[in-house]
């Protein structure tokens, strides 16, 4: 899978784009899954964002009887033991980089750049963001686990070590359970990563408090330009 072969549904602010978020949707939705996640939160002319929701392409899940779905990479399970498709994570990782380079080609450097992602989407969110050779403006991951964990000390760059990091969860999440995202989060704190943690009562989704700490996020980590 080719960077450029990621189609993507964009939104644009009203003045030209100053900023951007690069958002994940999780699996079997699509890009705009968070589209009207825009305006709810509220960020208005500046910092001036475009919100970049890219497709992830479709694949056979297996933890969905084999059924095709728009994925980012397979999940056997969300055991411990479950073996994780680490080709379909790199193989995305290095398409959703492709998106990153093509914000900079369009005058949005590294560092007014925020990666985002819901669930499977947050966990890439995470993958590229650790490893890639920029400073970011931020990460936000919601609902979501560390994918491939084991590797990230090895691969991780120091140009994001002191990225700012929200990390959030529903304490009723039947899909992604809480005990994963925070033992995610455990890991990157003891790896040294300052991660902002937030959980709300709710299942695997998103509500109105965790929608406004988002939008407190997002105006710390692009501050308007003078």
């Amino acid at each position: 899978m080719s960077a450029g072969a990621l189609e993507t549904v964009e939104v644009e602010p009203r003045a030209p784009a100053d900023a951007a978020v690069l958002w994940m949707h999780g699996l079997g939705a699509d890009g705009h899954d968070f589209e009207s996640l825009v305006p709810e939160l509220r960020l208005g002319t500046s910092p001036a964002v475009r919100f970049v929701f890219p497709h992830a392409p479709v694949r056979p899940v297996t933890i969905n009887g084999g059924q095709r779905m728009r994925a980012w990479y397979d999940i056997a399970g969300f055991d411990r033991r479950a073996q994780q498709d680490e080709a379909g994570i790199r193989e995305s990782a290095e398409a959703l980089g492709g998106l990153v380079r093509r914000e900079r080609e369009r005058g949005i450097p590294a560092e007014r750049l925020v990666v985002a992602g819901f669930s499977q989407g947050g966990a890439m969110a995470l993958f590229v963001a650790l490893r890639w050779p920029e400073r970011l403006a931020g990460v936000i991951a919601l609902s979501t686990y560390l994918a491939l964990g084991e590797t990230v000390a090895a691969e991780a760059h120091p140009a994001n070590a002191a990225v700012p990091m929200l990390m959030a969860h529903g304490s009723f999440d039947p899909i992604v359970p809480l005990a994963l995202g925070e033992r995610s989060r455990d890991r990157l704190r003891a790896l040294g990563y300052d991660v902002e943690w937030r959980s709300y009562p709710m299942p695997h989704s998103v509500c109105a408090q965790e929608v406004e700490d988002l939008r407190g996020f997002l105006l710390r980590a692009l501050p308007p330009r003078g």
